[in-house]
């Protein structure tokens, strides 16, 4: 029997079970919402969508943003943490510890309130994606840092013994592995961003959250542009989470 074959029914199967999974989700759902005694009132959504939509745009833009920022960031804090000179890799390995130590949200209050008003820096969306940025480079550095050294010795060696120096040996022999390595973890990563940034909206920054809350407060709601929130977050880290487990099955044996 061919493997095209074979893999029919194991795809079917798959979707029958993603089929029923979605009903019983679906139906357990109603379930919830029916339960609960209010009176849904979804004019005010409809009335204010092209907001909503402004909103869901501003939010991507900002996600990519800073998506890429924090891949630079971790790129250079990854690479101060293996600095041959220890003032660099003590100021690199600090700066991972207490942005990973405290909270993202108590960053942006003191980043934007405290830092970038005593800098008189009056950009809320700027120091927004800097300090979003900043917050997952930190955690991407760390993924970076472990990709890099699970590159094994033997090849770090051959690399020595065909007479690479160091910046040859990082360009042709480690980065080109530990990229392979470090998708899995950087594509998770950057789906926490995207909700991550949600939280932006408490330094003023319209991206969706705020989109709602303005919506809800104009039309006199309270939960109906919350369930639209949830499933435009859903629409972008379903199929990111999904290239995730794509990733960490593919590059398995990488590690």
């Amino acid at each position: 029997m061919s493997v095209a074959s074979a893999s029919t029914p194991s795809t079917l199967r798959r979707a029958f079970y993603a089929l029923m999974l979605l009903v019983l989700v679906s139906a357990a759902a109603y379930a919830l919402f029916a339960s609960v005694h209010y009176r849904w009132n979804w004019s005010g959504v409809w009335k204010y969508r092209q907001q909503f939509g402004i909103g869901w745009l501003t939010t991507l833009g900002i996600s990519l943003a800073a998506m890429l920022m924090s891949v630079l960031f971790g790129f250079v804090l990854m690479l101060g943490r293996r600095a041959r000179w220890e003032p660099v890799r003590m100021f690199s390995g600090a700066v991972v510890e207490i942005v990973r130590g405290s909270p993202l949200l108590v960053q942006l209050l003191v980043g934007y309130y405290i830092v970038a008003n005593a800098l008189r820096i009056d950009m809320p969306l700027l120091v927004g994606l800097l300090l979003l940025g900043a917050f997952h480079a930190a955690y991407l550095a760390e993924i970076f840092r472990g990709a890099v050294e699970s590159i094994g010795a033997s090849q770090l060696e051959a690399a020595r013994a065909v007479g690479f120096d160091r910046q040859q040996t990082y360009r042709f022999v480690i980065i080109p592995q530990a990229l392979r390595r470090a998708l899995p973890g950087t594509t998770g990563q950057l789906v926490s961003l995207l909700k991550d940034s949600s939280l932006l909206s408490v330094i003023g920054i319209e991206e969706l959250v705020q989109k709602v809350k303005i919506m809800n407060s104009a039309s006199y709601t309270a939960l109906e542009g919350y369930v639209p929130l949830a499933l435009a977050y859903l629409v972008v880290t379903l199929p990111l989470s999904h290239l995730a487990r794509r990733l960490e099955g593919r590059f398995a044996y990488e590690t």
